[in-house]
């Protein structure tokens, strides 16, 4: 039984699951898919609030604990000397898809399109690693090269939630950003006291961090984001992402390990909740959100990992172009994120679902990518 959860979760089974029974529940009785999504639980909340304001705290929480410790001595973001190359190929991959974004926009787009840029920045890590993993092989070292970009890729994907996506149906008000420092301070001052378990830092620190994003009309999904990073963890960094070490008792290895079966099951609400989209709902944001992610991520990372080659910062050892292209393709995998602020960037349901079916045709990137290694004769390692 623990064999068969952990392959569904390997294979991104339940968010795929939340998926097809939203695409298919919307298209064959949409009033009762919206009503359900949106019709409110107990007082003011609602399925979709409980699934996007709630649930994706623990989300957002996870993906800050695996930035966290990427960046500890030993993680694959330290030194940064050693990163440069994925670094430059992030750069490379959040820059593209804007620019193709906004130029593909001013072609066939109008006006009101352009706050949807920030949806193709982001890569759906999990999804990526599955489909890198069929490509490559599950020890290759492309795999290490792709992982180390989309964590930065989420990094920067949740940098800019945070400052260009408030909620544009209500005007910001900043001043309630002081209880988001009020709990990072908490959290601070909870390290200091050597505290070595995790659930104050999230109770206290976590609930004022919410609490003012919610006042400020920000997003209150990114609370723990701002406090994770404080969590006690060991000096050094031993595994990779998705590598659990088994010695590592820290409240931050801790949180991560505890929550994350939760969170990938979890991701099923985050599916049903986010991808009811009429197969009708196809318009301009779809095409700008799956060129954006199909040619400016892929071409960015392609381009920006290649310029890095050229300086003198190398590739991993066994990572050529062609397997430089490959993961471009599969780095435009932009589901998870992609719904997320298609959600926030859009209040019209027509340009909604339109920006959301282009993110959700991006999963096409995996097919072709593992079709691409097949021909392109890719030797899999491990």
């Amino acid at each position: 039984m623990k064999q068969h959860l952990s392959m569904l979760r390997e294979f991104s089974i339940p968010l795929l699951a939340g998926v097809v029974v939203a695409l298919v529940w919307v298209n064959l009785a949409p009033e009762s898919y919206l009503h359900f999504n949106h019709a409110r639980i107990f007082g003011p909340f609602s399925f979709h609030f409980i699934v996007n304001d709630l649930f994706m705290v623990l989300f957002f929480g996870i993906a800050a604990a695996e930035i966290t410790q990427s960046c500890l001595p030993g993680g694959d973001l330290h030194p940064v000397s050693k990163a440069i190359n994925p670094l430059m190929a992030t750069v490379g991959g959040v820059v593209g898809p804007v620019l193709v974004y906004l130029v593909l926009n001013e072609v066939i787009g109008e006006p009101s399109l352009r706050r949807g840029w920030g949806i193709p920045t982001a890569t759906d890590i999990a999804l990526a690693w599955l489909a890198a993993s069929l490509v490559f092989g599950r020890r290759h070292p492309a795999i290490s090269f792709l992982l180390l970009l989309a964590i930065a890729d989420d990094a920067i994907g949740l940098a800019i939630i945070a400052i260009f996506y408030p909620d544009p149906s209500v005007p910001a008000a900043p001043q309630w950003l002081v209880l988001v420092l009020s709990g990072m301070a908490a959290a601070a001052l909870l390290r200091q006291q050597n505290i070595q378990n995790y659930w104050p830092y999230i109770i206290l620190g976590g609930s004022l961090s919410w609490a003012g994003l919610f006042m400020a009309h920000l997003h209150p999904a990114l609370a723990l984001v701002f406090v994770v990073p404080f969590l006690p963890h060991p000096p050094h960094e031993t595994k990779h992402v998705f590598e659990e070490d088994i010695h590592d008792l820290s409240p931050l290895a801790g949180f991560e390990h505890e929550w994350k079966v939760l969170v990938d099951f979890g991701l099923f609400m985050f599916g049903l909740a986010n991808s009811g989209v009429e197969l009708t709902s196809i318009g301009d944001a779809t095409w700008l959100v799956l060129a954006s992610l199909v040619i400016g991520k892929s071409g960015g990372i392609f381009l920006m990992g290649w310029i890095g080659q050229r300086l003198g910062y190398p590739l991993p050892s066994k990572v050529g172009m062609k397997e430089l292209a490959l993961v471009g393709l599969i780095a435009g995998v932009g589901l998870t994120v992609a719904l997320f602020v298609a959600g926030e960037a859009f209040t019209d349901p027509a340009i909604q679902g339109a920006a959301k079916m282009g993110a959700l045709l991006s999963g096409g990137c995996a097919i072709v990518a593992i079709i691409a290694g097949r021909l392109m004769e890719i030797r899999r390692i491990g």
